[in-house]
């Protein structure tokens, strides 16, 4: 009688299958490889769709449901509450999980929760139920990152990866801008009925999910590939061994290499100061303006889209930077963009009363290009930086104080600081944030730098093993 087979749980990362031969290995991997990282990016784009469509229509819901500005800031601030708890606490599922099946299944959930708000009418009639359903919305949505991040870890090797985790990384701007198009289009065909701005962008992240679906792979060796390391000569700069990763204990483990590491504990808290240092420009660009340039909101307006805009050339070339100049040493890119940052900031804060309002404009864009990159860096050195069993775990790690305590600093402490100190205190305050995140990063490439000569020793053994090899064949 046969001993019984343990059945795996839904979501349980897929075995490995047998290595396929080397000619199918080179035929098939670029394939996967261009799969899984378009399914990523639409994935990813498609949780843009359906985050925060409350904001975007505001206005239509205090005329048609009685709400105050208040109460739409605690049901906008539900959404961005809960997917900061949920970036961390899903990555700990989702490293463990199908990546294939978590990503889709959180943007199909964050979709249908979206239609609920659309066409059951008692969600909308108070603020509690609506924040509540947004709450939930929320942490659907934290199903994206940690997914999206267990794929880059696994498909792209480390000296690679700088370049195609910005790529990535704009795909937010995309999903941002998918959502002001789709929202657009809905409210003209309903005659301005707030609900369209919720379902019609939903129904096509459902479509996106199935996309997804069919385009993404979990991992490598699922497919019967050699992991990515192997497959491009590239070590890792963190490897364990996999029985490791296997301990009876997820949370011992993601104890020892995320919670009481310190390389990630230290990104964690750069991640607070340069998510204060986002929104505390992004979200006052108008007031400030008007404030001290007498500017119209239309003129504040311009400076928060070319602030975005600018953001995703910064991505890119913080990428491509760390990749191809400092070859694998984000810490120093980061200090580079920060540093700039900082000079920015200060050249921003004194720009002459009598100055053309353009020059404001245009440093407001060279602030957003040079504060998107460290925001995509953050993220790209928690999962350069962990054991790839961690990966999504630590990245989510350093999401959660961002988004908890930066993105709290940046809306509620930049309005205390204003109203009590002046814009002067508050400026001085920020660059001061970015001098921090300056001397984090100092730290951080320390040990970083320790990792990649390791590394570096590791790919010159594979070499001579692999010279060995050939010369003993």
């Amino acid at each position: 009688m046969s001993a019984p087979t343990k059945r795996r749980r839904f979501l349980a990362a897929p075995p490995a299958r047998p290595r396929l031969d080397d000619p199918e290995v080179a035929r098939l991997y670029p394939r996967r490889r261009m799969n899984v990282f378009l399914g990523i990016f639409l994935g990813y784009a498609g949780f843009y769709l359906i985050r925060n469509n409350v904001s975007l229509v505001a206005p239509l819901l205090i005329e048609d449901k009685g709400l105050s500005t208040i109460g739409i800031g605690i049901i906008a601030n539900a959404v961005l509450f809960a997917y900061g708890l949920s970036k961390f606490f899903m990555a700990t599922l989702s490293d463990r999980s199908n990546a294939r099946l978590f990503l889709p299944i959180g943007l199909a959930l964050s979709a249908l929760t979206n239609l609920v708000v659309a066409f059951v009418p008692w969600v909308s009639g108070t603020i509690a139920v609506f924040a509540t359903v947004m709450f939930i919305n929320g942490w659907f949505q934290g199903m994206g990152w940690p997914a999206s991040g267990r794929i880059l870890v696994h498909w792209f090797s480390t000296n690679e990866r700088g370049w195609k985790t910005s790529i990535w990384n704009t795909a937010h701007n995309v999903g941002a801008a998918g959502l002001g198009v789709a929202a657009a289009a809905a409210l003209s065909w309903t005659a301005d009925d707030w609900r369209a701005a919720f379902w019609f962008p939903a129904v096509i992240a459902l479509a996106v999910a199935v996309v997804a679906f069919v385009l993404i792979r979990d991992t490598p060796e699922s497919e019967g590939l050699p992991p990515i390391e192997e497959h491009r000569d590239d070590p890792a700069k963190v490897e364990i061994d996999e029985e490791e990763g296997e301990a009876p204990s997820m949370w011992q483990f993601v104890r020892k290499h995320v919670l009481t590491n310190r390389v990630i504990v230290l990104l964690a808290v750069a991640n607070v100061f340069v998510y204060a240092l986002r929104y505390g420009v992004l979200n006052w660009i108008t007031v400030y303006l008007a404030d001290t340039r007498g500017a119209e909101i239309s003129h504040g307006i311009t400076g928060f889209v070319v602030f975005e805009m600018a953001g995703i050339v910064g991505t890119l070339l913080c990428g491509w930077i760390s990749d191809k100049i400092f070859r694998g040493y984000r810490a120093g890119t980061g200090m580079i963009f920060m540093a700039a940052t900082a000079i920015a900031l200060v050249a921003y804060w004194q720009v002459p009363a009598s100055a053309p309002l353009w020059i404001s404009i245009a440093l407001v864009a060279v602030i957003g290009g040079l504060i998107y990159g460290p925001v995509m860096l953050i993220g790209l050195q928690a999962i350069d930086l962990s054991p790839r069993q961690v990966a999504g775990t630590a990245a989510g790690f350093t999401g959660l104080f961002g988004y908890l305590l930066g993105a709290t600093l940046a809306s509620s402490g930049v309005g205390l600081m204003v109203h009590a100190f002046g814009w002067d205190v508050t400026f001085a305050v920020l660059t001061a944030c970015a001098l921090i995140v300056v001397g984090i990063m100092w730290v951080i490439g320390k040990d970083e730098k320790a990792l990649m000569q390791d590394r570096e020793q590791k790919r010159l053994a594979m070499e001579a093993a692999a010279t060995g090899d050939s010369v003993g064949s």
